[in-house]
């Protein structure tokens, strides 16, 4: 259980910045309130933001999304995983290919495609199981696109909802990809070269733009 209490290349728990928010954001009495309250400020003080440069290892680092204030949902998911880690939580990221059938024209466009390869969420060990969180969207995006917000409990896992308010088709999980102890983020890189070659051979320019 080690590797997933200890700092990581990653998941960089024993940066100081992710420790002090881990310390700030940590409330609560045991460790599934604390997971909780982590879920919530990752969800929604750090902006959901897509268009980034993939081919940065920076994207998929916890410090590196808390510095930044934004991130994808595989940087928010090792910041919620290194953010737990600090707290005292076992934590891992976990990954999936998802369908988003909502994916905005402009997205989808420079994607290529609507399927998302290596979706990523996190799995803390919480009350002697494995409990899936996904902090990807923040709120102010789910008003702003009609999309469920997501809420966690730390006893049920909180995926995707599969339809959105207006009950059109969200998203629908298609392939599960493992749970790591850290971001295997050069495997991540491979399949997004090869998923995405417009997108990804964007580099740095993939930035430019905004999403939400």
């Amino acid at each position: 259980m080690n590797e997933y209490l200890h700092s990581a290349s990653f998941i960089d728990s024993g940066h100081a910045a992710v420790r002090k928010f881990s310390e700030k954001h940590a409330s609560g009495r045991g460790a599934r309130e604390k997971a909780v309250s982590l879920y919530y400020a990752v969800r929604d003080e750090i902006r959901y933001n897509p268009f980034l440069d993939f081919s940065d290892p920076a994207v998929f680092r916890a410090s590196s999304v808390l510095e930044a204030g934004e991130g994808f949902c595989i940087g928010k998911a090792a910041l919620l995983a290194a953010a737990a880690r600090h707290a005292g939580i076992p934590a891992r990221v976990g990954f999936a290919d998802v369908k988003n059938h909502l994916t905005t024209p402009r997205l989808a466009e420079t994607m290529g495609s609507d399927l998302f390869v290596y979706h990523g969420y996190t799995d803390l060990l919480l009350e002697g199981k494995w409990v899936k969180a996904t902090p990807a969207f923040n709120l102010a995006l789910c008003h702003r696109f009609r999309v469920k917000p997501l809420e966690f409990n730390g006893r049920e896992d909180s995926i995707f909802h599969p339809f959105d308010q207006d009950e059109r088709r969200h998203m629908e999980y298609l392939r599960d990809r493992g749970r790591y102890a850290d971001v295997p983020v050069q495997e991540i890189q491979d399949a997004f070269r090869e998923a995405y070659p417009k997108f990804y051979g964007l580099g740095a320019a993939a930035a430019k733009e905004s999403f939400g």
